[in-house]
C-alpha cells in the first residue's frame, strides 16, 4: 500500500493547490473568479450566504462582500456558522441575503433528495446564486484524481481509495475510505438543469472540455 510522501504531496499540489496560481487547478479557479465577478460585478456591495465554503477561502480572495455569512459543518466561529447546508438553522432562515455561492458542495450532500433539498435552500434563501460542481464526464475525477474513477464499480473505487496515493482523498483507514468513497457523487449538467430549472448553466472548460458546471441567476 502506498504511502503519502513529499513527492506524491508536490504532484498533489501542482495539480490542484487551491491558493496557488501555479497550480492547475488554482489557475481553474482563478478564472472562475473572474467569471464570477463579472456576472456579479457588485459582489463588494452584497449580503452573501456561502453554503459549504469556509472563511479562509474569502480571505484569499479578489473581492470581499459586504457581508458574509458562511454554513459549514465545522464548528461555529466569527463569520462562520455550524449547521447542515440542505438543512440550515433558524438564524440562517430567518436571514436576508442577496446571493447564495455554493463551491463543489452538491456533490457532497449525499443523494438526491439531499441535492434537491440543497437546491430549494438556495432557491429560496437569496434572488441571485452561483452553485459549482465538478463536471461528472470530465475525463479525470477531481477529489482523488485518477481518470475515470466515478465510472467504476463502488468496490474498484473503494480500492483506489486506499491505494492511490494522489489527490485529497487518500486514506490507509479502511472506515474512513468507506465513507470517503460513499461521499462524493458528481452530478450531470441534466441533472443540475433539474435542480436549478431557472438558472443558465456555465460550462468551465480546460483543454476544451467540460470541466466543472455552475449554476447562475443574476
Amino acid at each position: 500500500m502506498p504511502k503519502s510522501n513529499e513527492l506524491t504531496h508536490r504532484i498533489t499540489y501542482a495539480l490542484n493547490n487551491p491558493y496557488s496560481t501555479r497550480s492547475i487547478g488554482g489557475r481553474a479557479r482563478q478564472k472562475r473568479w473572474g467569471k464570477l465577478l463579472d456576472t456579479f460585478p457588485d459582489l463588494d456591495r452584497m449580503r452573501v450566504l456561502d453554503l459549504g465554503g469556509t472563511v479562509e477561502f474569502w480571505q484569499s480572495a479578489p473581492a470581499q462582500p459586504k457581508d458574509l455569512t458562511v454554513v459549514n459543518l465545522e464548528p461555529a466561529r466569527d463569520g462562520q456558522v455550524h449547521g447542515d447546508a440542505c438543512a440550515p438553522p433558524a438564524e440562517i432562515r430567518a436571514g436576508s441575503y442577496d446571493i447564495v455561492i455554493s463551491n463543489s458542495l452538491i456533490e457532497h450532500v449525499g443523494g438526491h433528495l439531499r441535492r434537491q433539498a440543497l437546491a430549494e435552500v438556495i432557491a429560496d434563501r437569496a434572488p441571485r446564486h452561483w452553485v459549482q460542481t465538478p463536471y461528472r464526464y470530465f475525463p479525470v475525477e477531481p477529489h482523488w484524481m485518477f481518470p475515470g474513477m466515478q465510472f467504476l464499480p463502488f468496490r474498484a473505487r473503494l480500492a483506489i481509495t486506499q491505494h492511490w496515493p494522489l489527490g485529497h482523498y487518500w486514506t490507509d483507514d479502511p472506515a474512513l475510505a468507506m465513507e470517503r468513497t460513499h461521499e462524493v457523487e458528481l452530478v450531470s449538467a441534466t441533472e443540475m438543469r433539474s435542480y436549478f430549472p431557472d438558472s443558465d448553466i456555465w460550462f468551465e472548460r480546460m483543454a476544451g472540455l467540460p470541466k466543472s458546471l455552475v449554476a447562475i441567476r443574476a
